[in-house]
């Protein structure tokens, strides 16, 4: 299982859409509001990485409001 944070920045006042829609993806943990650079912070798995960067593009980017993601992937040093 891998797993990965979502920055997200939005269009002004489309922070609480934006994660609404979020939440609904098949393999969101968890999407909320929150201040500073970015507006939203999503926690996703999936089986492999290829899988969750297909779900970054194919399923995320595509959210109405989005104007930049930053995937991070979790890592167990």
């Amino acid at each position: 299982m891998v797993q990965a944070y979502i920055l997200i920045q939005t269009e002004v006042g489309k922070a609480s859409l934006v994660a609404e829609s979020i939440s609904q993806i098949a393999g969101v943990i968890q999407a909320e509001d929150v201040t500073g650079p970015y507006d939203v912070i999503v926690r996703a798995q999936a089986d492999t990485v290829d899988e969750l960067g297909r779900m970054v593009v194919a399923k995320v980017q595509q959210v109405e409001g989005i104007t930049r993601t930053l995937t991070c992937p979790v890592v167990h040093l």
